[in-house]
């Protein structure tokens, strides 16, 4: 066996390596790349990471974006990370059937939880049962974490999302990754650095400094492998692309009296029991779940100002016939994202919209990234209610949602702005998202 790196640098297309990037830039004149890689739709996190680890369209391995609602449940839920979410051989376990001796530290990718491997690290804060939130990440084996804290410094988890996010936290990952690989040398190390992902979302693609940071954080990935002779994989899970509006299907099927809402004294929250349909939107995706199949094509048909729908068997074309996935697949015009938001007065808006609370939004915000203008004496009074021991709200997340710039999740209109594939070995280049996992082996001699 020979010990690979996979670098998971989301954001980075093809177009993007060159000047600013001269570590990645050299590793690939040395091997092959960058090279365009076809995604998967949709576009987003955890489907490309599901993709990527085992070679399956998101129809086959049922993850089917950032989260999606839970027919048996009746609960819409995201960024869960359970690894038993993915079905299909995970790289990792096809490793360890061909050579037991196989070895896995898989930091901060998704779906850690459970996952078969022999280190992981991943964000996981501590609930209390005042509805207090400790940030900590969580380790195997479970004194990992703190090992690497209290070599490198406290994890910042304030940078890794939310109005904060940026370098510090990649940084950290980068560090923790090229530690472990130094200590533990193990056959496959997965790393993801996020650090594009937030202001290519906020202010658009096409900042130079960011490239040159993320650079920074990947050569000392890079070194670290090549002090145990591990070879170099880089890929992207989707570039990011300009955009101009926000659309509102949520709104529009509320409007058709087909949302249904519950109110009550923290704003209304939607009711999926209730509704006949509603949207689980994750960037330029919804998830269209329809409750009578025979209103499907109404359904479709309404939606066709917002977007191009999929609907039933026809979403087999683009990778999504399953059970998890809507019953309508809508598919956002290039220059527009769908923001989740179904009530029809700021003033009713559900609490949670204004913070950063990635788990009970009905779909994917990336205002998340933004704090409100004068933000800071709020922050402030909220701290001073945190430290008295008093229930707070921090509530600094804006519901305008002209502020974002960037998006993601349809397939790139040019192929050097999707995914990408650099390797240090000149070895045969994966086409597509769905090769990676076989090229990964054969690069591990397996």
């Amino acid at each position: 066996m020979r010990p690979v790196v996979l670098l998971n640098i989301v954001g980075l297309t093809p177009r993007q390596v060159g000047e600013h990037t001269p570590r990645i830039r050299d590793l690939a004149a040395a091997g092959s790349g960058p090279s365009p890689l076809k995604g998967v739709l949709p576009a987003v996190t955890c489907s490309a990471q599901a993709t990527l680890l085992t070679g399956l369209l998101p129809q086959d391995h049922g993850v089917v974006g950032n989260g999606w609602f839970h027919r048996d449940t009746g609960e819409i839920r995201f960024w869960l990370q359970s690894n038993r979410l993915i079905a299909g051989e995970k790289i990792y376990e096809a490793a360890r059937k061909k050579n037991p001796r196989f070895t896995c530290a898989k930091m901060f990718w998704w779906f850690n939880q459970g996952a078969e491997v022999d280190w992981s690290v991943t964000p996981k804060p501590h609930y209390g049962a005042d509805g207090s939130k400790v940030f900590d990440v969580q380790s195997w084996p479970g004194e990992l974490g703190a090992e690497l804290e209290g070599r490198i410094g406290k994890f910042p988890f304030f940078s890794f999302w939310g109005p904060k996010s940026g370098l510090p936290s990649s940084e950290w990952i980068a560090k923790a990754s090229a530690d472990v690989i130094r200590q533990h040398k193990p056959t496959l190390t997965l790393v993801y650095l996020p650090h594009l992902d937030y202001d290519h979302q906020r202010f658009g693609p096409g900042n130079p400094a960011l490239l040159r940071e993320i650079d920074a954080c990947a050569g000392l990935v890079i070194d670290a492998a090549r002090q145990i002779g591990a070879s170099v994989a880089i890929v992207s899970e989707y570039g990011i692309a300009p955009v101009s509006r926000a659309l509102f299907p949520n709104r529009l099927l509320r409007q058709q009296k087909w949302l249904s809402v519950r109110g009550g004294p923290f704003g209304e929250v939607l009711d999926p029991f209730e509704s006949k349909a509603f949207a689980v939107v994750d960037h330029q995706v919804a998830h269209v779940y329809v409750r009578d199949k025979a209103s499907v094509s109404a359904v479709a048909d309404r939606l066709r100002e917002m977007g191009t729908p999929v609907a039933g068997a026809e979403r087999k074309a683009i990778g999504l016939d399953c059970e998890r996935a809507g019953d309508i697949v809508l598919l956002a015009p290039r220059d527009a994202w769908f923001a989740y938001d179904y009530w029809l007065d700021d003033r009713r808006a559900p609490d949670f919209a204004r913070t950063v609370d990635i788990h009970r939004k009905p779909g994917y915000d990336p205002r998340e990234l933004f704090a409100v203008a004068g933000a800071g004496p709020k922050v402030a009074r909220r701290l001073i209610q945190k430290k008295l021991g008093m229930r707070y709200l921090m509530d600094v997340v804006p519901l305008d949602a002209s502020i974002v710039k960037g998006s993601h999740g349809l397939e790139a209109a040019d192929n050097a702005d999707g995914p990408v594939w650099i390797s240090s070995e000149r070895s045969p280049k994966p086409a597509a998202m769905t090769e990676v996992k076989a090229e990964i082996l054969k690069m591990m001699r397996l």
